[in-house]
């Protein structure tokens, strides 16, 4: 796309005829909320909100500022995820930054959340345990909303963990949240006993790999997305250890793929005979949440 103007068209170009000739040629390249998204990568450039953005349309942009517009909307045209270009993502109403060694947080993710903010409702000291962290944002979210909770994060990844605590500073959580390299809970042995443990683990089948979005598939961390040929690695590694650390009336909390829900639930009996579970629902009605409840 050429943001610049035709020897016919001398003048400048003001911020809103910028961002509309954006979203005409993200909107070509098939981007599904191109304006938004205009609008989303220009402010980033420009280092302008969206309501600063809007209160500058009228301005004319110079070419310096053409000049950092235009590769990044190259970048996003072929396919580089909006929040890898920003290097930025809303979760929960909290900013993280993020990266290619992280998964992008999910909105339909925030479900974790909700449901581990209901099972930490108390004023009692909490400890929660957030397991194949990635960028931090499951556990920093929920130490955000609770005072009283110490947490514990855990990535495989050194560079997802190094983003994590970055994360932690960000949210100025230090005191309170801390970041391990390893295998699941294997970091945390002798650190329990956790009241809560939350995870949302890589569950994508090997068949399915080959079928996600070339944006997903191309730029966010195998290692974080692939759960062996079934979809059930993950959880059969997690669990057990998971169990080692649990209190006698822990809750767990694991974001699973609908289809598979119910054979992470009998992975879930194994690790706990006597626990209680159940499966929440997200916002468009898919079973996304297994809970498992110590009692």
């Amino acid at each position: 796309m050429s943001l610049d103007p035709s020897p016919s068209e001398s003048r400048s170009r003001s911020l809103l005829e910028i961002v509309r000739r954006s979203a005409t040629y993200l909107g070509g390249h098939g981007v599904a909320n191109p304006r938004l998204e205009a609008e989303l990568l220009i402010g980033h450039c420009l280092n302008l909100s969206r309501l600063e953005l809007y209160l500058q349309f009228d301005r004319p942009l110079q070419e310096v500022e053409l000049s950092a517009i235009r590769p990044v909307l190259h970048r996003r045209a072929a396919g580089a995820p909006l929040a890898h270009i920003s290097g930025r993502r809303e979760f929960y109403g909290l900013d993280f930054e993020v990266g290619q060694s992280v998964l992008i947080p999910r909105p339909e993710t925030e479900l974790l959340v909700e449901l581990a903010l209901q099972a930490v409702a108390g004023p009692l000291p909490t400890r929660i345990a957030d397991l194949g962290c990635g960028s931090g944002c499951l556990g920093i979210a929920i130490a955000h909303h609770r005072p009283g909770a110490l947490v514990d994060l855990v990535d495989l990844s050194e560079d997802a963990a190094t983003i994590a605590r970055r994360n932690v500073a960000h949210h100025g959580l230090q005191d309170r949240v801390r970041v391990w390299v390893g295998n699941w809970a294997e970091p945390l042995s002798g650190r329990g006993p956790y009241d809560l443990i939350v995870s949302n683990p890589p569950y994508v089948t090997g068949s399915e790999w080959a079928e996600l979005d070339p944006g997903v598939r191309g730029h966010e961390p195998r290692l974080a997305l692939l759960g062996g040929e079934d979809g059930l690695m993950s959880y059969r590694q997690l669990l057990p250890q998971a169990a080692r650390v649990l209190g006698p009336h822990g809750v767990v909390l694991l974001e699973c793929d609908q289809r598979r829900i119910s054979a992470v639930r009998g992975l879930a009996r194994d690790a706990w005979p006597a626990a209680s579970t159940g499966v929440h629902r997200d916002l468009s009605g898919r079973e996304r949440v297994l809970e498992v409840r110590l009692e």
